[in-house]
């Protein structure tokens, strides 16, 4: 739609540009919605500039500051001030258009085709539809308006609406100045609806965030929004890991009346009896709208910001009328929390997800951790709210509701928070709870009780592990077959179904299975305690050194070593990667396949190629597609790696530790420690086994991702295959069932792109407390010039800091130097055996970089808050993984 040279009109394209000071939230948001490819009505915006010109034309100015002036949230229900409003809105009403507007309107609706078609005339104030403020309901709108002269006296009607003492007191109590709010009115041709209504990506009334709530009736959806009827009601499974939200529950309404429109203009209301036993719309198409809401839930709210949704159906497909953010919500949580500040942290999460995730890979890691966080409570019998949450995204990244943890541990098995956060990880506060002795009377027991079941879980986790890991790895074997290349566009829908219910099953298993690390290490912390005393810890961490258990994580870094070494003696491989032009992605093509090195990195690949840095993102390579961080890591330490002297260095640290506990333990009970020991290190392997497997699990959303991502782009959708990662797979299936033609992705991939790339650029916070982000800084030095972290791994030592960011820089790190890191995942573990110790940020005792720190007898301290402000890259600092310090500015 072209513009005139007015500048009082937008068409929809033109709206997104101009920005929500011109065209207000709900032009803005229309704007957005067309240039992403939703089916909108024609039409557009009459802007804010219009109404400061007819502002202008009628002299007003002066009365609306003197409004301005004097109208506070007191006064506006005085005569006087009603008086006043109610003779300032008569006057717009009875004032005149600029006759260059009325032009350009009229100019622009025919361009449009929609001058002699009926049109809903909608205000859309400048503030309106935000994420600060909805403004629902405030100002007027008009349905089914006729004529250029009903138009214009509509238009001037939106303009009085923004002075009705309703609209006047809600700006006053959400802290909106008059002089921030312009009113802008969309025009737009009305829908011929068989059905129409509102729908959110929640529950507005319970607050649940896992379901999609539809509310409509026959005909427009006046009727609907006005709460003139009992409407259908419809609920829909938002964290579904199929293709479509599906339909889990529906009421079906009175629907008393409807609403339809007056051939003359206008809207009648239509009484009807008996429409209870009519379910407005079909099954298919409710879970069909459910696909489009999760689009623009994942589009305008970015998986982050829920939406409330109007739309209508035509009889044939689904036409949106606005989408604006759900400004509030009830709080959905635990009984005893609800009126509280809920403490939202990164902790834990930060191990393995602390970057903003891909829109592609959102929805799928957000489930599958709330069902892994859900299971481990509910599992065991605790009675969890339906469908409770414990994860949300704030700026692109995933966090914990710690609140709803704290408590949910505390009051299912009785662990007082104040004891789990060191486990955990994070620096949030423990909650505050009345009664600090859990097993007290009936709730106590059955608080022992669950804890008794949840063991009884784990035990059968870890006796069945090797079985499930075992069928998880045939399932996906089975899925992915030959690849994705010769399945069908809608046969991506069947396999993505297919490994929806293959990692919700590894979701609900996924808690236990790690829980197998937790529980002999429990008992050899309560065995070794009442002999060891305040050393316990420190002779734990030493006993947990250089198992051989087969640490997964611990492994691959164990096996890059020596592949270090077998390079070294490799002339090929010494040549292949000393050479000017080494690539480290070509390493079948220049290796002979007579090299010993090229052997044994084929069968590391085959057995870690499905790892990845940063892996639980599907967007970062697999190392089987990409290995240039293992060749890194290669190349680095060929010259100094020495398998040998490390595992010896192991076994010195490993019998130091068991001679301390051997001098205190009976020897009638050290068979039984030695067992415990040997538990506590199968347990470990489980857990980071569990790991693996996971990521096994999620490559073949990578894989079908790619394939996609391939025939999009050759279909010009997308311009490079890689773009795929900035969809969603809402996006993807819409294409592949054919409800969308593609139009306008590109515009949505580039948004995505450029909003990740901000959200990268920002320092995550800490902790949020409500919706208020604490960033974490240094604490005060400590006795000795030091700070206080959780002590992970034992042993003392010195060296120079390395600042750490992200595994690729690795390359920075020396052999004998301190890795200082925000935290780790897998892919950090070759950079262990670089390091003489390792201090982290977040983390806890049972955190992925502690439980390898102890493997490698690497001294360790984790949870270190603030510290990577507080060290200087390249000054010299002391790591006491006995006592979880970190000294500095020592010899």
């Amino acid at each position: 739609m072209e513009k005139s040279c007015g500048g009082f009109f937008f068409g929809w394209p033109e709206a997104f540009q101009a920005g929500v000071d011109v065209v207000g939230g709900k032009g803005w948001n229309l704007g957005k919605l067309d240039r992403y490819g939703f089916r909108i009505p024609p039409g557009g915006v009459l802007g804010a500039g219009a109404y400061q010109s007819f502002i202008k034309e009628n002299d007003l100015l002066e009365r609306i500051e003197q409004i301005t002036d004097s109208v506070n949230i007191d006064s506006i229900g005085e005569k006087e001030t009603e008086r006043e409003l109610y003779l300032l809105r008569e006057t717009i009403n009875a004032g005149h258009i600029p006759a260059s507007i009325r032009d350009e309107l009229v100019y622009q609706l025919t361009t449009a085709g929609i001058m002699d078609k009926p049109v809903a005339v909608r205000s859309s104030a400048s503030a309106e539809d935000s994420g600060k403020a909805s403004f629902a309901g405030i100002h007027e709108s008009f349905l089914n308006v006729q004529g250029v002269d009903n138009i214009l006296a509509d238009i001037k009607e939106c303009y009085a609406s923004l002075w009705t003492p309703r609209a006047v007191a809600y700006r006053r109590k959400m802290d909106v100045k008059d002089a921030e709010v312009g009113q802008a009115v969309v025009i737009m041709k009305m829908v011929e609806a068989q059905a129409s209504g509102v729908a959110f990506t929640c529950d507005p009334q319970t607050g649940r965030e896992d379901q999609f709530v539809v509310n409509t009736n026959f005909g427009l959806g006046e009727s609907v929004v006005s709460g003139a009827i009992e409407p259908d009601t419809y609920y829909l499974d938002a964290a579904a890991y199929g293709v479509v939200p599906s339909l889990t529950a529906k009421k079906i309404g009175a629907k008393q009346g409807m609403t339809s429109a007056c051939a003359s203009g206008g809207t009648r209301f239509v009484p009807q009896e008996n429409m209870d036993s009519q379910q407005v719309l079909p099954d298919e198409n409710i879970e069909k709208l459910g696909l489009l809401l999760m689009r623009v839930f994942e589009s305008l709210g970015e998986c982050e910001v829920h939406q409330d949704v109007e739309w209508a159906f035509d009889g044939q497909d689904f036409v949106l009328l606005q989408a604006r953010p759900v400004t509030a919500l009830p709080d959905y949580t635990f009984e005893a929390l609800k009126n509280k500040t809920r403490i939202w942290s990164n902790g834990n999460y930060r191990d393995a997800v602390p970057m903003v995730i891909s829109p592609l890979h959102r929805r799928v890691m957000k489930n599958g951790i709330d069902a892994i966080q859900f299971t481990s409570f509910s599992g065991p019998g605790y009675p969890m709210p339906d469908g409770f949450q414990f994860s949300r995204f704030f700026k692109g990244r995933l966090y914990c509701d710690m609140s709803a943890l704290q408590w949910a541990f505390y009051d299912s098995t009785g662990m007082l928070p104040r004891d789990f956060n060191p486990f955990w990880g994070g620096h949030q506060p423990a909650i505050e709870i009345e009664n600090t002795n859990p097993y007290e009377g009936e709730t106590g027991l059955e608080r022992q009780r669950r804890a008794m079941k949840g063991a009884s879980l784990i035990m059968d986790a870890a006796a069945g592990a090797a079985g499930t890991f075992a069928e998880v790895a045939r399932s996906v074997e089975s899925l992915i077959g030959t690849g994705f290349e010769q399945i069908s566009d809608r046969g991506f829908i069947d396999k993505y179904n297919e490994l929806g219910r293959i990692t919700k099953a590894y979701f609900e298993k996924f808690t236990f299975l790690s829980g197998v690390g937790t529980w002999p290490l429990m008992s050899l912390l309560q065995k070794l305690s009442g002999y060891l005393g305040p050393r316990v810890m420190i002779a734990l961490n030493g006993l947990m050194v250089g198992g051989e258990s087969g640490i997964t994580s611990a492994d691959h870094g164990y096996r890059l070593m020596e592949l270090a070494q077998l390079a070294r003696q490799d002339k090929a491989a010494v040549k292949y990667l000393t050479g000017d032009d080494f690539d480290p992605r070509s390493w079948e093509e220049h290796l002979p396949e007579s090299s010993p090195f090229k052997k044994e990195f084929r069968e590391f690949i085959k057995e870690y190629g499905h790892r990845a840095v940063y892996e639980l993102d599907i967007i970062n390579p697999r190392w089987e597609e990409d290995p240039t961080y293992l060749m890194d890591i290669i190349k680095s330490t060929m010259a100094t790696a020495n398998s040998e002297q490390w595992k010896a260095v192991q076994k010195e640290k490993f019998d130091q530790a068991w001679q301390e506990a051997a001098e205190k333990v009976p020897p009638a009970e050290q068979a039984d420690i030695k067992k415990t020991i040997k538990d506590a290190q199968d347990g470990a392997a489980v857990r980071e086994m569990t790991k693996s497997v996971l990521a096994a699990a999620l490559k073949p959303y990578r894989m079908m991702a790619l394939e996609l991502g391939k025939r999009l782009s050759q279909r010009g959708l997308i311009e490079e295959q890689n773009d795929i990662f900035y969809c969603s797979w809402s996006d993807l299936f819409s294409i592949l069932n054919g409800s969308w033609n593609g139009d306008g992705l590109r515009n949505l991939v580039a948004a995505r792109k450029e909003s990740r790339k901000e959200k990268e650029a920002l320092d995550p916070p800490d902790v949020i407390f409500g919706e208020k982000p604490v960033f974490s800084e240094p604490v005060a030095l400590g006795t000795g010039n030091c700070l206080q972290g959780v002590a992970a791994a034992a042993g003392k030592a010195s060296g120079i800091a390395r600042l750490i960011r992200h595994p690729g820089e690795g390359s920075r790190l020396q052999p004998g130097d301190v890795m200082v890191a925000p935290s780790t995942d897998p892919a950090w573990t070759p950079l262990f055996l670089k390091a003489c110790a390792v201090v982290m940020e977040t983390g806890g005792y049972l955190s992925h970089g502690a439980i390898v720190a102890r493997e490698y007898g690497v001294p360790a301290v984790v949870n270190v808050q603030g510290v990577m402000r507080a060290v200087r890259d390249g000054s010299k600092i002391i790591v006491d993984g006995d006592e979880g310090k970190v000294f500095f500015n020592k010899a």
